[in-house]
């Protein structure tokens, strides 16, 4: 029997739903998968749900990336995108340009993001896990978020791009004013952005008079080369890897370490495996906690070019497209028993990092410092145990990504 009367749409982005959205998304599946909605920034947008539909969505190239195909002109007021790009002149940057600068550009960088260069660096992602844990081990109580989880992928970002150890607490207080969303003093997050690219454009100065073997001076190298990269674009690029790269990282070892605590049997299943000394466990975990309940809740914007068909909906040109892989990643029409946690599932073609020309290219990087990070947490700190309510957990606001602010958790303090 169809029931005339459409059931009212579940109430979106309150702090509630940041909670736990996944019930208003199973209802968006089900009743309304390709839905428009006017978010909090007063923008009105599609959202898209189901799996098939995102994924088709995500490779569509009527689906730019770039603002300047917006028909409102909402965009002009920084509405849309990362806050304070605009404001600071990074726009140019692989999130949002398309063929074929994209092409070019992702062609560059990608070379800083080979198996052999991220397999180099797992040591000294080993050895900054280690020294962070070193900093709250004896203390038996720790906030994952602050003390383990926000500085990790910072720290191992700028030894990638090859900031100086001295500029690295620098960089840090630029993020965490980035990653506040809002917490913290107006306009803070557009000066931090542009400070962050003064820095950068300096750099790349200091860099031209002496090439390492870092990821910035491959820039230079490439765009010495004759593969055309202005100063600009490469100051873009640095900021583009730095903002792609870390926040996401925070939430995906935040988010994992949090879903993991609070599913007893999933988390000794892989503690035993740790201990035991089988690493492929590991790997299975990583990407199922990525699908579970990943670090990007909505794929980064997109503008239809023309007009065109999703899901049976009528987009018409300028209209902005936002896929939801947090709703994607659970749909049961993909994936077996979508809301169990099952840290050996193999058949999981998640959409954590995107699909098709904007596959997120730091995946690999993404991967080695969360095995990392969980392993090390759990083998080093077998008993952790969250040490609050998570009814009194709070979600960051932010449209993309989804990340707890504070992760407080208390173990037995490790013995010198």
């Amino acid at each position: 029997m169809h029931d005339s009367v459409t059931p009212e749409p579940p109430e979106l982005f309150t702090w509630q739903f940041a909670t736990d959205p996944y019930p208003a998304y199973a209802w968006l599946r089900e009743h309304a998968p390709v839905h428009r909605t006017t978010l909090p920034s007063g923008v009105d947008a599609w959202l898209v749900t189901r799996y098939a539909d995102a994924r088709q969505a995500l490779a569509d190239p009527r689906l730019s990336k770039n603002p300047v195909h917006h028909s409102e002109r909402a965009h002009a007021k920084g509405k849309v995108g990362i806050p304070g790009e605009r404001s600071a002149d990074l726009m140019t940057h692989l999130l949002n340009i398309d063929p074929p600068d994209h092409t070019r550009l992702r062609r560059l960088v990608s070379k800083a993001f080979t198996p052999r260069r991220v397999a180099e660096f797992a040591p000294r992602v080993q050895e900054l896990t280690d020294r962070l844990i070193d900093g709250f081990a004896a203390k038996g109580e720790a906030d994952l978020i602050h003390e383990f989880a926000f500085p990790l992928p910072i720290y191992a970002i700028c030894d990638l791009l090859g900031v100086p150890a001295e500029d690295q607490d620098d960089f840090r207080d630029w993020a965490g004013m980035m990653i506040r969303h809002g917490g913290g003093p107006r306009g803070g997050v557009g000066r931090s952005v542009k400070k962050m690219r003064g820095y950068l454009l300096e750099l790349i100065h200091r860099k031209r008079a002496d090439l390492g073997d870092d990821l910035i001076s491959g820039l230079i190298r490439a765009s010495d080369h004759g593969e055309h990269l202005t100063e600009n674009e490469a100051a873009a690029m640095a900021f583009i890897l730095l903002f792609a790269g870390f926040e996401t990282t925070v939430n995906l070892i935040g988010n994992g370490m949090y879903t993991l605590l609070r599913n007893p049997g999933p988390r000794r299943q892989l503690q035993d495996a740790l201990v035991g000394g089988d690493n492929g466990l590991l790997g299975t975990a990583v990407e199922e906690l990525l699908r579970y309940d990943g670090p990007v809740e909505l794929a980064t914007w997109r503008f239809a070019t023309e007009p065109l068909t999703v899901g049976g909906r009528d987009i018409a040109t300028g209209d902005p497209v936002l896929v939801v892989l947090a709703a994607a990643d659970r749909d049961p029409a993909r994936f077996n028993e979508p809301d169990t946690l099952d840290l050996s599932r193999r058949d999981n073609q998640h959409l954590g990092y995107g699909h098709g020309i904007h596959y997120c290219l730091g995946a690999p990087l993404a991967r080695l410092e969360a095995q990392s990070a969980l392993a090390t947490l759990l083998t080093r700190l077998p008993d952790l145990r969250l040490a609050a309510d998570p009814a009194e957990l709070r979600w960051r606001g932010g449209l993309i990504m989804r990340g707890l602010r504070a992760l407080p958790v208390s173990f037995t303090p490790e013995r010198d």
